[in-house]
């Protein structure tokens, strides 16, 4: 199947975003099974080669944003996706509730602290849109310092692609019904009820605060520089194969190439 997965994901310019037109269990035509497991792993090995491609031009990165509400399955997401690149190339950073250090400087000083370096390719766990996700939800600032937060996120993720930064978001879509039906599950699993918190089920009752102040980072912060990926996250299976797709294709478009020997290997000699 030759669907192009980041075509049909990304987010079009311009207008507003209506999650409620994004269907959680789509999976653009394919099914589970052999075919789809075959295309992951080929997109995985993709991601390595090209990983390894890039790390050794160290001209450009790669940022690879990751945002949803709980349950929306980052963690698995990066466990899968991830699994076949040397983990010397690869930084994962969570971004949780601030530290005192972290809240004493610009909501963006710690999030620009944890850019990938030229060669890398950086993963986020949540990110800078935080502020302007919890923060609005919970009202934790006033709504004339987060509003202006849109621009300075575009403004600071636009630096980042002109100094070789390449960026890719990512939206983990689930239902609000597929959510209550993995919490139940981490009830269920003894291997899994480490990570039940009550904040899981709390934030529940903000599903539809949080639902806006995604549509509206969604749309206000999706630029060319940035694209936006909306991914249904209801399959789990699906998930994986889209967001393996489109770093595969991106890395692809990169196109990263080993530099020259910086010796003459023709001249070289054993002692």
């Amino acid at each position: 199947m030759a669907t192009k997965f980041a075509k049909e994901l990304r987010i079009k310019s311009g207008g507003k975003v209506h999650l409620s037109k994004y269907d959680a269990e789509e999976t653009l035509g394919w099914h589970k099974g052999h075919k789809m497991e075959a295309s992951l792993e080929k997109a995985v090995q993709r991601i390595d080669n090209l990983q390894y491609r890039l790390s050794a031009e160290r001209n450009r990165a790669l940022l690879v944003v990751l945002q949803g509400l709980d349950t929306a399955g980052k963690d698995g997401t990066i466990r899968h996706v991830m699994s076949g690149i040397n983990p010397q190339g690869c930084n994962v950073t969570p971004f949780k509730v601030p530290t005192a250090e972290e809240a004493a400087h610009d909501f963006l000083w710690r999030i620009h602290k944890a850019v990938p370096a030229h060669g890398e390719i950086g993963i986020f766990n949540r990110s800078q849109y935080e502020d302007v996700l919890v923060v609005r939800v919970h009202k934790l600032v006033p709504k004339e310092v987060w509003s202006k937060r849109y621009d300075q996120i575009n403004e600071f993720e636009s630096m980042l692609a002109a100094n070789g930064i390449r960026i890719l978001k990512f939206f983990l879509h689930i239902s609000k019904e597929e959510q209550k039906k993995r919490l139940l599950q981490r009830i269920d699993d003894p291997d899994r009820r480490w990570k039940i918190s009550e904040a899981d089920f709390h934030e529940r009752k903000f599903w539809s605060d949080y639902t806006v102040a995604y549509e509206h980072a969604l749309a206000k912060c999706n630029t060319d520089a940035a694209p936006w990926f909306i991914i249904p996250a209801n399959k789990k299976w699906f998930r994986n194969l889209a967001v393996s797709h489109i770093i595969a294709e991106t890395l692809e478009d990169m196109n990263p190439k080993f530099p020259a020997p910086t010796v003459d290997v023709s001249k070289l000699k054993f002692s």
